[in-house]
C-alpha cells in the first residue's frame, strides 16, 4: 500500500527519531526491567532469609527452655553470622542475654546487650537492652557507668522504665532523696496497667516515699 506524502514524512521523522534515540531508549527499558527483577529478586531473598531465620531462632528458644549453654551459644552465633541484619538478630541478642544473666553468665550477657543497644532496629529492644546491662553494671558496683547508660532521654513510651532503673542507680549510690524522686517519676510515667507500678511502689514504699 503506497504511502501519502504526509504519511511518509511521518514515518521518516519516526526512523530519524528512532536512529538518533533507540539505544538509549533500550537502555532505559533495560535499566527499569532490572530494577523490577531486581527488587522482585530482593524481596524474595528478604523472605528465604526470614523464613531461614526463624527456624534457627526456633531452635534457639528450644535451647533456652532446655537450659542448654552450648546450644544457646551455637545457634545464637549462627543468627548473629547470618541472620543478625533480620529482626531475629535484636531478638535474640535479648534472648540470648537474658539466658546469661539467668545463668549468672554475666560475662556472656554484656556484648550481648551492648550489641543490641548498637544496632538493634526497634527501639524498644534498644531501651530493653541498656536497662537490662545498666542493672549488670549495678551489680558490678560500676554505678558511674550506669548512670551515664541511662542519662539520655528514653523514648517517652518507656520513660518508667527508665526511671526505674535510674532510681536503682541512685539507691546503690546512697542517694534516697534522688531515688525517691526517680522512682515517684517512673510511677507517673507507667501505664496504669503495667506490671512494674507494684515493684516500682515497693521501693518506694522502702524509701519511706508513696507513689502516686
Amino acid at each position: 500500500m503506497a504511502l501519502n506524502n504526509e504519511e511518509q514524512e511521518s514515518l521518516d521523522a519516526l526512523k530519524a527519531f528512532w536512529n538518533k534515540h533507540g539505544t538509549l531508549l533500550l537502555s532505559i527499558v533495560t535499566v527499569a526491567l532490572l530494577v523490577v527483577a531486581g527488587w522482585r529478586g530482593w524481596n524474595w531473598y528478604q523472605a528465604r532469609q526470614s523464613n531461614e531465620a526463624a527456624v534457627v531462632y526456633d531452635q534457639l528458644v528450644s535451647a533456652v527452655q532446655a537450659k542448654d549453654a552450648a546450644k544457646v551459644k551455637e545457634v545464637s552465633g549462627t543468627i548473629f553470622e547470618k541472620y543478625a541484619s533480620s529482626a531475629y538478630g535484636q531478638m535474640t541478642a535479648l534472648v540470648g542475654a537474658r539466658f546469661y544473666l539467668e545463668t549468672n553468665d554475666t560475662k556472656s550477657a554484656k556484648p550481648l546487650l551492648q550489641w543490641a543497644m548498637d544496632k538493634a532496629k526497634d527501639d524498644e529492644f534498644k531501651t530493653v537492652a541498656r536497662v537490662r546491662l545498666a542493672g549488670v553494671l549495678i551489680d558490678e558496683k560500676a554505678l558511674e557507668e550506669a548512670a551515664a547508660l541511662l542519662a539520655a532521654e528514653p523514648p517517652a513510651k518507656f520513660a518508667g522504665l527508665v526511671l526505674d532503673r535510674r532510681g536503682d542507680v541512685l539507691v546503690a549510690q546512697n542517694k534516697p532523696k534522688e531515688a525517691r524522686q526517680a522512682y515517684s517519676q517512673a510511677m507517673e510515667k507507667l501505664d496504669a496497667n503495667s506490671p512494674l507500678r507494684s515493684m516500682v511502689q515497693l521501693k518506694l514504699d522502702g524509701l519511706g516515699g508513696a507513689g502516686s
